[in-house]
Protein backbone atom coordinates (compact mmCIF):
# COMPACT_ATOMS: atom_id res chain seq x y z
CA UNK A 1 0.00 0.00 0.00
CA UNK A 2 1.55 3.46 -0.93
CA UNK A 3 2.28 5.91 2.18
CA UNK A 4 0.19 8.82 1.86
CA UNK A 5 1.85 12.14 1.23
CA UNK A 6 0.39 15.52 2.69
CA UNK A 7 1.37 19.30 2.34
CA UNK A 8 3.63 20.02 5.00
CA UNK A 9 5.35 23.24 5.01
CA UNK A 10 9.09 24.27 6.94
CA UNK A 11 12.43 23.91 6.98
CA UNK A 12 14.44 21.01 9.49
CA UNK A 13 17.97 21.51 10.16
CA UNK A 14 19.27 18.53 9.98
CA UNK A 15 23.01 17.24 10.65
CA UNK A 16 23.30 14.77 7.98
CA UNK A 17 25.87 11.55 9.14
CA UNK A 18 28.92 10.60 7.45
CA UNK A 19 28.67 7.95 4.45
CA UNK A 20 25.12 9.05 3.47
CA UNK A 21 23.89 11.32 -0.06
CA UNK A 22 22.15 14.53 0.91
CA UNK A 23 19.59 13.27 -1.45
CA UNK A 24 19.07 9.84 0.80
CA UNK A 25 19.07 12.21 3.59
CA UNK A 26 16.17 14.25 2.18
CA UNK A 27 14.68 10.95 1.21
CA UNK A 28 14.39 9.65 4.62
CA UNK A 29 13.25 13.04 6.02
CA UNK A 30 10.36 12.95 3.60
CA UNK A 31 9.23 9.62 4.32
CA UNK A 32 9.29 10.05 7.72
CA UNK A 33 6.76 13.03 7.53
CA UNK A 34 4.74 11.65 4.67
CA UNK A 35 5.74 15.17 3.02
CA UNK A 36 4.64 15.69 -0.89
CA UNK A 37 7.56 17.55 -1.87
CA UNK A 38 11.51 17.94 -0.06
CA UNK A 39 14.89 19.58 -0.88
CA UNK A 40 17.49 20.47 0.54
CA UNK A 41 19.34 23.94 0.34
CA UNK A 42 23.41 23.01 -0.47
CA UNK A 43 24.72 19.41 -0.90
CA UNK A 44 27.26 18.30 1.72
CA UNK A 45 29.06 14.90 0.35
CA UNK A 46 28.72 11.83 1.73
CA UNK A 47 32.44 12.25 3.13
CA UNK A 48 30.71 15.38 4.70
CA UNK A 49 28.80 15.83 7.68
CA UNK A 50 26.75 18.32 9.58
CA UNK A 51 23.92 21.37 8.34
CA UNK A 52 21.67 19.77 5.97
CA UNK A 53 18.83 22.39 5.66
CA UNK A 54 16.19 20.03 4.08
CA UNK A 55 13.16 22.22 2.84
CA UNK A 56 9.48 20.79 2.42
CA UNK A 57 6.76 22.36 0.49
CA UNK A 58 6.81 26.00 0.42
CA UNK A 59 10.08 26.01 2.05
CA UNK A 60 11.48 24.57 -1.52
CA UNK A 61 11.00 27.88 -3.55
CA UNK A 62 13.74 29.50 -1.22
CA UNK A 63 16.47 27.03 -1.21
CA UNK A 64 18.29 28.80 -3.64
CA UNK A 65 18.92 31.50 -0.98
CA UNK A 66 20.67 29.59 1.29
CA UNK A 67 22.55 28.13 -1.45
CA UNK A 68 23.79 31.82 -1.94
CA UNK A 69 24.78 32.03 1.81
CA UNK A 70 28.00 32.40 3.28
CA UNK A 71 29.29 28.63 4.84
CA UNK A 72 30.99 27.69 7.76
CA UNK A 73 33.04 24.52 8.84
CA UNK A 74 35.40 22.61 10.31
CA UNK A 75 37.83 20.86 8.09
CA UNK A 76 40.61 18.32 9.23
CA UNK A 77 43.84 18.73 6.67
CA UNK A 78 46.47 16.32 6.44
CA UNK A 79 49.80 17.89 5.21
CA UNK A 80 52.51 15.81 3.29
CA UNK A 81 49.89 13.75 1.30
CA UNK A 82 48.01 14.72 -1.93
CA UNK A 83 45.01 12.55 -3.18
CA UNK A 84 42.64 11.92 -6.14
CA UNK A 85 39.82 14.45 -5.57
CA UNK A 86 41.45 16.70 -2.17
CA UNK A 87 40.28 14.09 -0.10
CA UNK A 88 39.92 10.30 1.68
CA UNK A 89 38.63 8.77 -0.60
CA UNK A 90 40.88 9.11 -3.28
CA UNK A 91 43.81 7.32 -4.62
CA UNK A 92 47.52 8.72 -3.01
CA UNK A 93 48.77 10.74 -5.95
CA UNK A 94 52.52 11.94 -3.82
CA UNK A 95 53.61 12.15 -0.64
CA UNK A 96 56.34 14.65 0.50
CA UNK A 97 58.05 15.41 3.87
CA UNK A 98 56.12 17.74 6.36
CA UNK A 99 58.66 20.80 7.64
CA UNK A 100 56.64 23.96 8.25
CA UNK A 101 57.20 25.37 11.44
CA UNK A 102 53.63 27.20 13.03
CA UNK A 103 55.13 30.10 12.13
CA UNK A 104 55.08 29.70 8.35
CA UNK A 105 51.73 28.06 8.81
CA UNK A 106 50.27 31.00 10.56
CA UNK A 107 51.87 32.74 7.52
CA UNK A 108 50.38 30.46 4.98
CA UNK A 109 46.58 30.67 6.48
CA UNK A 110 46.82 34.52 6.14
CA UNK A 111 47.57 34.55 2.88
CA UNK A 112 44.26 32.40 1.76
CA UNK A 113 42.14 35.15 3.81
CA UNK A 114 40.29 37.64 2.08
CA UNK A 115 39.30 37.18 -1.92
CA UNK A 116 41.12 34.47 -3.85
CA UNK A 117 41.52 32.86 -6.91
CA UNK A 118 40.41 29.47 -6.70
CA UNK A 119 40.16 26.73 -9.79
CA UNK A 120 37.22 24.61 -9.78
CA UNK A 121 38.34 20.81 -9.08
CA UNK A 122 37.66 18.37 -11.69
CA UNK A 123 35.94 15.97 -8.99
CA UNK A 124 32.90 18.67 -8.92
CA UNK A 125 29.56 19.24 -10.45
CA UNK A 126 30.32 21.79 -12.31
CA UNK A 127 29.13 21.84 -15.79
CA UNK A 128 31.51 22.04 -18.82
CA UNK A 129 29.70 21.35 -22.30
CA UNK A 130 26.78 20.01 -20.70
CA UNK A 131 28.30 17.17 -18.45
CA UNK A 132 29.83 17.85 -15.08
CA UNK A 133 33.41 17.83 -14.04
CA UNK A 134 33.29 14.96 -12.31
CA UNK A 135 31.71 13.03 -15.50
CA UNK A 136 35.44 14.12 -16.68
CA UNK A 137 37.49 12.99 -14.32
CA UNK A 138 35.84 9.51 -13.98
CA UNK A 139 36.74 8.96 -17.91
CA UNK A 140 40.56 9.50 -16.77
CA UNK A 141 39.88 13.22 -18.97
CA UNK A 142 40.96 16.72 -17.53
CA UNK A 143 39.33 19.93 -19.01
CA UNK A 144 40.76 23.25 -18.44
CA UNK A 145 39.02 25.36 -16.03
CA UNK A 146 38.86 29.03 -15.45
CA UNK A 147 40.15 30.37 -11.92
CA UNK A 148 37.58 31.77 -10.01
CA UNK A 149 36.96 34.14 -6.85
CA UNK A 150 35.68 33.43 -3.60
CA UNK A 151 36.24 35.29 -0.17
CA UNK A 152 37.37 33.26 2.99
CA UNK A 153 35.82 35.46 5.46
CA UNK A 154 37.84 33.64 7.92
CA UNK A 155 40.64 30.30 8.32
CA UNK A 156 41.31 29.99 11.84
CA UNK A 157 43.94 27.18 13.13
CA UNK A 158 41.83 25.14 16.06
CA UNK A 159 44.33 22.97 16.49
CA UNK A 160 47.33 21.18 15.37
CA UNK A 161 48.63 18.19 15.74
CA UNK A 162 52.40 16.82 13.73
CA UNK A 163 50.69 16.62 9.84
CA UNK A 164 47.37 16.91 11.02
CA UNK A 165 45.30 20.41 11.37
CA UNK A 166 41.90 21.36 12.67
CA UNK A 167 40.55 24.54 10.40
CA UNK A 168 37.42 26.55 11.07
CA UNK A 169 36.65 28.20 7.71
CA UNK A 170 34.11 31.10 6.87
CA UNK A 171 33.84 31.62 3.68
CA UNK A 172 31.46 32.77 0.71
CA UNK A 173 29.25 30.80 -1.92
CA UNK A 174 31.18 28.93 -4.44
CA UNK A 175 34.50 27.84 -2.17
CA UNK A 176 35.36 24.39 -2.68
CA UNK A 177 37.34 23.67 0.73
CA UNK A 178 39.07 20.81 -0.79
CA UNK A 179 41.27 22.74 -3.23
CA UNK A 180 41.55 25.24 -0.44
CA UNK A 181 43.44 22.18 1.49
CA UNK A 182 45.63 21.39 -1.49
CA UNK A 183 46.12 25.24 -2.18
CA UNK A 184 47.48 25.35 1.72
CA UNK A 185 49.17 22.75 1.05
CA UNK A 186 51.19 22.95 -1.82
CA UNK A 187 52.34 26.84 -0.71
CA UNK A 188 53.67 24.90 2.09
CA UNK A 189 55.64 22.99 0.14
CA UNK A 190 54.42 19.71 1.06
CA UNK A 191 51.38 18.66 -0.17
CA UNK A 192 47.58 18.18 1.57
CA UNK A 193 44.35 16.62 1.49
CA UNK A 194 41.18 16.56 3.76
CA UNK A 195 40.37 13.76 5.90
CA UNK A 196 37.70 15.28 7.96
CA UNK A 197 34.77 17.83 6.70
CA UNK A 198 31.83 19.30 8.90
CA UNK A 199 29.51 21.86 8.16
CA UNK A 200 28.91 24.46 10.72
CA UNK A 201 26.63 27.14 9.44
CA UNK A 202 24.75 27.70 6.23
CA UNK A 203 23.87 31.86 6.48
CA UNK A 204 21.79 32.53 9.70
CA UNK A 205 21.23 28.73 9.90
CA UNK A 206 23.78 27.12 12.94
CA UNK A 207 24.52 23.26 13.50
CA UNK A 208 23.58 23.92 16.97
CA UNK A 209 19.75 24.21 16.27
CA UNK A 210 20.00 20.72 14.55
CA UNK A 211 18.81 17.25 14.79
CA UNK A 212 20.37 14.07 14.14
CA UNK A 213 18.52 11.67 11.53
CA UNK A 214 18.49 9.03 13.90
CA UNK A 215 16.95 11.35 16.74
CA UNK A 216 14.35 12.63 14.30
CA UNK A 217 13.73 9.28 12.80
CA UNK A 218 13.09 8.26 16.63
CA UNK A 219 10.54 10.69 17.09
CA UNK A 220 6.74 9.96 17.46
CA UNK A 221 5.54 11.18 14.08
CA UNK A 222 2.90 13.57 15.96
CA UNK A 223 6.26 15.21 17.41
CA UNK A 224 8.66 15.22 14.33
CA UNK A 225 6.41 18.39 12.29
CA UNK A 226 7.46 20.20 15.54
CA UNK A 227 11.17 19.60 15.22
CA UNK A 228 10.72 22.14 11.67
CA UNK A 229 10.96 25.52 11.52
CA UNK A 230 8.60 28.06 9.37
CA UNK A 231 8.95 28.26 5.81
CA UNK A 232 10.34 31.59 6.11
CA UNK A 233 13.41 30.49 7.81
CA UNK A 234 15.90 30.36 5.20
CA UNK A 235 14.83 34.35 4.52
CA UNK A 236 14.33 35.56 8.39
CA UNK A 237 17.36 37.70 8.20
CA UNK A 238 16.01 39.87 5.86
CA UNK A 239 13.88 43.36 6.53
CA UNK A 240 9.93 42.52 7.04
CA UNK A 241 7.02 44.56 4.86
CA UNK A 242 3.52 43.46 5.98
CA UNK A 243 0.70 44.54 3.89
CA UNK A 244 -3.09 44.95 4.58
CA UNK A 245 -5.28 42.42 3.14
CA UNK A 246 -6.60 43.76 0.02
CA UNK A 247 -2.76 44.71 -0.70
CA UNK A 248 -1.58 41.41 0.36
CA UNK A 249 -4.28 39.73 -2.52
CA UNK A 250 -2.84 41.78 -5.27
CA UNK A 251 0.71 41.42 -4.52
CA UNK A 252 -0.04 37.74 -4.24
CA UNK A 253 -1.26 37.82 -8.09
CA UNK A 254 2.30 39.88 -8.85
CA UNK A 255 1.48 43.25 -9.25
CA UNK A 256 3.63 45.52 -8.03
CA UNK A 257 2.82 47.92 -4.79
CA UNK A 258 3.52 51.28 -4.04
CA UNK A 259 5.14 51.29 -0.49
CA UNK A 260 6.68 54.40 1.78
CA UNK A 261 10.30 52.39 2.24
CA UNK A 262 13.74 53.01 0.93
CA UNK A 263 15.33 50.84 -1.59
CA UNK A 264 15.92 46.79 -0.63
CA UNK A 265 17.71 44.08 -2.53
CA UNK A 266 15.32 41.44 -0.59
CA UNK A 267 12.69 41.85 1.67
CA UNK A 268 10.38 38.94 2.58
CA UNK A 269 6.43 40.23 2.76
CA UNK A 270 3.67 39.11 5.17
CA UNK A 271 -0.30 39.84 5.06
CA UNK A 272 -2.06 41.07 8.23
CA UNK A 273 -1.73 38.02 9.97
CA UNK A 274 1.08 37.00 12.42
CA UNK A 275 2.40 33.93 10.07
CA UNK A 276 0.99 35.14 6.69
CA UNK A 277 4.37 35.15 4.78
CA UNK A 278 3.39 35.53 1.31
CA UNK A 279 7.07 35.15 -0.36
CA UNK A 280 10.13 37.28 -1.33
CA UNK A 281 10.47 40.92 -3.11
CA UNK A 282 12.90 43.71 -3.58
CA UNK A 283 12.03 47.17 -3.28
CA UNK A 284 13.05 50.09 -5.93
CA UNK A 285 12.05 53.43 -6.12
CA UNK A 286 8.89 52.97 -3.89
CA UNK A 287 7.72 50.17 -5.63
CA UNK A 288 7.25 46.84 -3.78
CA UNK A 289 8.33 44.21 -6.70
CA UNK A 290 7.65 40.52 -5.77
CA UNK A 291 10.57 37.76 -6.83
CA UNK A 292 9.38 34.99 -5.29
CA UNK A 293 5.71 34.29 -4.38
CA UNK A 294 3.92 31.17 -2.47
CA UNK A 295 0.15 30.48 -3.45
CA UNK A 296 -3.09 31.57 -1.98
CA UNK A 297 -3.18 27.50 -1.05
CA UNK A 298 0.11 27.41 0.47
CA UNK A 299 -0.14 31.08 2.64
CA UNK A 300 -3.40 29.63 4.19
CA UNK A 301 -1.88 26.36 4.90
CA UNK A 302 0.65 28.35 7.08
CA UNK A 303 -1.80 30.56 8.87
CA UNK A 304 -3.70 27.90 9.85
Amino acid sequence: MKTPRHAIHGVLLLDKPLGLTSQNAVWRVRKALGAEKAGHSGTLDPLASGLLPVCLGAATKFAQVNLESDKTYQVGVTLGQTRVGGDLEGEVLSERPVQVTDEQLQDALRGFTGAIQQVPPMHSALKHQGKPLYAYARAGQTVERAARSVVIHRLTLLERDGARLQLEVHCSKGTYVRTLAEDLGEALGCGAHVHALRRLACGPLNLQDAISLDDFEALEVQDRRHRLQSADALVAHWPVVRLAQVEAARFLTGLRRRVNLEDQEAVRVYGPEERAFLGCGHVVAGELIADRLLSPLEVQALVA
